[in-house]
């Protein structure tokens, strides 16, 4: 009895330093993309703002690898999860490779659509890819194994290491282009974003040729995750990426520090998807019910993201001159617009995730479908700003309705069948 007492102040402990530890590792982010766009002026920001997307874009796709991992380091055990872990570390390696030399190749190209100042910045940013995928590996592991404590310090390490090494580029190498610094500073964090590392990545293994693991579940989950990451990726960024496309660089400037104030909602609310999805699993496993511990979650997201939308509704020429200055004051109007439409995406996103969790893959097909609305009527709809946010919270007040209607229809089936 003391010694289950014991253990669960231990497990509520490590949770509340894990939720801490992300909340000052957001804060950190933050700081830096409000240091940049301080720094250089919204025509600038535009071009550090695209590099910061793509570190978005690629942080959904290495959530793919983390959340597979986390999923069969909770459900494997022994020498079928090692051997799970050196597959999945190759995959992840090969897959950055690959995808870092697209960005080196077609660097030309992406400056020509995104009107940058140099190409430089994105060969430095593909050969960072391969390091974030391991990096997400990593991660996966201490997440599925609930070393919150190991798992925070990754988060910690990548963080102030882009921090202190963008500012001191800053400082002593100020003559060459504004996204070379950003993205020197970004590729080199990834380094920092493997400390703790597993060793289990690496270790010899010599059970290679005598255990063999399941994977289609893997490869079907792994594949479905994929998918459901990319229209994340569409959901999050494709706002920002149309707008530099179709608006002027000072315009474009506005809009990406718009989104960077507004999406403080999503990475608020994440924290909790991160501690939901560990417990899902287990749930799921022992044959226990896991909706009650989806409502608690969804009813914390609600309310954060509640907060954080009257706080931009409220006073949302403080909130924009705080974090940016006066030279971003002109899209304050819209900050509780934006904000709105990703406190929707962030409540109908735990749904989503929650389904995956529990391999019911239906809902997150179609809700990916859905999400992708927006980058249609962003395409026919974009006379202005304010047009682009509220092509986004009708794109997110569809997601959020399907997923509602999806969790009533599998709770009233899930009763019938009892």
């Amino acid at each position: 009895m003391i010694q289950a007492i014991t253990l669960k102040r231990r497990q509520i402990s490590s949770e509340q330093i894990f939720m801490l530890t992300m909340f000052i590792v957001n804060a950190g982010n933050y700081a830096y993309n409000l240091l940049l766009g301080r720094m250089l002026g919204p025509n600038a920001f535009a071009d550090a703002a695209i590099l910061i997307t793509f570190l978005l874009v690629l942080s959904f796709v290495g959530m793919t690898f983390q959340i597979v991992t986390t999923k069969y380091s909770v459900l494997l055990e022994g020498d079928l999860k090692n051997k799970f872990i050196k597959t999945i570390s190759k995959i992840s390696i090969a897959i950055g490779i690959s995808i870092g030399l697209l960005f080196i190749i077609f660097s030309e190209n992406l400056q020509i659509l995104l009107h940058t100042e140099t190409d430089t910045m994105f060969h430095l940013f593909g050969i960072g890819i391969p390091l974030y995928f391991l990096m997400s590996v990593n991660r996966g592991i201490y997440q599925g194994e609930n070393k919150l404590n190991l798992l925070s310090i990754t988060y910690v390490s990548e963080m102030f290491a882009r921090l202190f090494i963008t500012i001191t580029l800053f400082f002593f190498a100020s003559k060459l282009p504004t996204t070379i610094l950003v993205a020197t500073g970004i590729a080199i964090s990834f380094v920092f974003g493997l400390i703790p590392f597993q060793k289990t990545i690496f270790k010899k293994a010599t059970f290679e040729n005598k255990i063999k693991v399941e994977t289609k579940p893997i490869v079907t989950f792994f594949a479905l995750t994929a998918f459901y990451e990319l229209t994340q990726i569409i959901i999050n960024n494709s706002d920002v990426i149309l707008v530099k496309h179709f608006f002027d660089n000072q315009q474009a400037g506005f809009y990406a520090s718009l989104a960077l104030i507004g999406r403080v909602v999503y990475f608020v609310t994440w924290i909790f998807v991160m501690l939901l999805l560990p417990k899902v699993i287990q749930l799921k496993k022992e044959g226990k019910n896991t909706q009650p511990i989806l409502m608690k979650y969804v009813s914390i997201i609600a309310l954060f993201s509640a907060i954080i939308v009257l706080v931009t509704y409220i006073m949302p020429e403080t909130v924009v001159y705080l974090m940016f200055g006066d030279d971003y004051l002109s899209i304050a109007p819209l900050l509780w617009q934006y904000a709105l439409a990703t406190a929707i995406f962030a409540v109908a996103n735990v749904f989503a995730y929650y389904f995956l969790s529990i391999s019911n893959y239906f809902p997150v097909i179609i809700s990916a479908l859905l999400g992708c609305t927006q980058i249609v009527l962003i395409v026919f709809f974009h006379n202005s700003l304010e047009q682009v946010v509220h092509m986004q919270t009708v794109a997110m007040l569809i997601l959020l309705v399907f997923q509602l209607l999806y969790f009533v229809y599998q709770n009233k089936k899930s009763i019938r069948l009892q």
